[in-house]
């Protein structure tokens, strides 16, 4: 629990326990002992009856009032140290008389795990008892409550991403590609899950774990494994080279989505299970939820990275170094969330090792949200903003991604051997992909390295001068292979110097 200062909020936070159930005793009276005390004071409940004794004695009867354990005062109580004045936290020790029982109140002052521990004092008493852990910020657990700003500031950088797409997006419009409108729709759908996510733990922390509380829960987890199932739907397209390789995918097409479909599917029956089912109730019938999701991912991870090292073996192989050089980055991007993965979870196994020791969860429970949930929803942050980044709209989209990268060596001439330089930054000498979609960053044909050739070419006009030269949107002249080069060489031959060459040949003059 966190105290008032420890997190704010407008009441006093207090732990109050209630007898709900008890039988109609008889005339005499019956007791319950009941302590609550903070996870670090547990040394100070009960005593050691002598130094080899395998356990504390805890409750004061008249044996151990006898043994001086305790006092008479105390009898039916739970038995302190005597130097419990030096704890730095309240503890409160009473016994409940279920012929009339009150309902204990402990004011927390620090944050901090306590308990609850109750034992009855009374020979066949018989009950049943409700600890109300009262925050002075809601309802929502104390373990939980670092949720609420978290997903809120997810959804304000998802809103943010929104905001900046959107804004190439609409200045691109008109030269958007297809992939592009699955990133945009992916975005959009991000900014609703997580605002849902947000909406519903503040909620629940404004009205308790209510039936409407419980809806939205379901909501949730629908959207949940939509959005995990949609993500590797997108990564899968991408790393298959969809909009930027490839204009279409055919048939393919159909078989991702059906493979999307089906994990959806799986993931809201997983999710509703793990609501329904307690793992004290799980039996051998779970295996039939958990293993078609884990198929169905399976085929995701298997089908995305045979896509991606086929579409870069693909484009080295068509020397094609600025694409590749884009889908290079989108591999060290999804090895980079591999690597750390699998570092957090060997990292963690180490932690969850001593789950069994007894201050394993009051020494993490304010960070055990963040190491089941929280990390991986930065991971997956850090990775779709990426994508969003690689696969921006930028000017002449159309252009770049069905435009062929014609390939030089260093003299200036056609390579028409094997790709053999490496794909890193450094030693790759074509121009980036702004200067390419911006029009090749310069205006002379066939001067620099890495140009685009328009797929198909456009039909040249004989007329206006233009013979022998082919222009981009913004009217600059790139070079292009083709006609037009056998045009040219007609040109030159035709030229002053080529007349003299004419004249030569045949021995005539013009």
């Amino acid at each position: 629990m966190y105290s008032k200062k420890g997190w704010g909020g407008d009441t006093d936070p207090f732990i109050l326990t209630t007898i709900d159930e008890a039988p109609p005793p008889d005339d005499e009276d019956v007791f319950v002992s009941l302590v609550i005390f903070e996870f670090r004071d547990e040394n100070l409940i009960g005593v050691w009856p002598s130094p080899d004794a395998p356990e504390k004695e805890y409750i004061c009867t008249q044996p151990n009032i006898d043994k001086k354990f305790c006092n008479s005062t105390q009898l039916g109580e739970f038995i302190l140290s005597p130097n419990t004045s030096d704890s730095r936290n309240q503890i409160l020790s009473t016994k409940i008389n279920l012929k009339d029982p009150k309902a204990p109140k402990y004011s927390v002052e620090r944050t901090g795990y306590y308990c609850v521990s109750s034992a009855p004092f009374s020979d066949g008493a018989q009950y049943k008892g409700t600890v109300e852990f009262r925050n002075a910020y809601g309802n929502l657990p104390a373990a939980q409550i670092a949720k609420l700003p978290f997903y809120a500031g997810i959804t304000i950088v998802y809103a943010v991403i929104g905001i900046f797409w959107g804004f190439l997006y609409v200045q691109n419009r008109h030269d958007i590609l297809p992939v592009q409108n699955y990133i945009t729709a992916i975005i959009v759908f991000l900014i609703v899950e997580q605002l849902m996510t947000w909406g519903f733990y503040d909620y629940q922390n404004n009205h308790g774990s209510n039936a409407v509380a419980k809806v939205m829960m379901i909501i949730v987890s629908i959207l949940n494994a939509g959005r995990n199932s949609f993500s590797f739907f997108l990564l899968l397209i991408v790393c298959m080279g969809y909009g930027v390789v490839k204009p279409t995918l055919g048939k393919t097409m159909v078989y991702v989505r059906f493979l999307a479909i089906a994990h959806f599917v799986f993931g809201v029956i997983y999710a509703v299970a793990s609501l329904s089912i307690t793992p004290d109730n799980a039996g051998p019938l779970v295996l039939f939820v958990i293993l078609p999701l884990a198929g169905t991912l399976t085929a995701f991870y298997v089908w995305t990275l045979n896509s991606l090292n086929h579409t870069m073996k693909d484009l080295l192989e068509r020397k094609q170094s600025v694409k590749a050089m884009m889908y290079k980055k989108l591999w060290w991007c999804i090895l980079a969330s591999i690597v750390i993965i699998f570092g957090f979870f060997f990292l963690n196994s180490f932690t969850f090792a001593e789950r069994s020791a007894p201050d394993f969860v009051p020494n993490h429970w304010k960070t055990r949200w963040f190491i089941l949930d929280g990390w991986l929803n930065l991971v997956y942050l850090v990775d779709i903003a990426y994508v969003a980044y690689l696969w921006r709209p930028t000017a002449n989209n159309r252009r770049f991604a069905m435009s062929d990268e014609i390939a030089q060596d260093d003299e200036g001439g056609f390579d028409m051997g094997s790709f053999g330089g490496s794909l890193d930054e450094e030693d790759a000498r074509s121009p980036t992909r702004e200067e390419l979609m911006n029009g090749g960053g310069g205006g002379g044909a066939g001067r620099n390295k890495g140009e685009l050739s328009p797929v198909p070419p456009k039909p040249v006009s004989e007329g206006g001068g233009g013979r022998g030269h082919r222009t981009n949107l913004d009217g600059e002249t790139i070079f292009a292979v083709g006609e037009d080069g056998e045009r040219s060489s007609v040109d030159e031959f035709e030229s002053p110097r080529g007349s003299g060459e004419k004249q030569k040949l045949t021995g005539k003059s013009d």
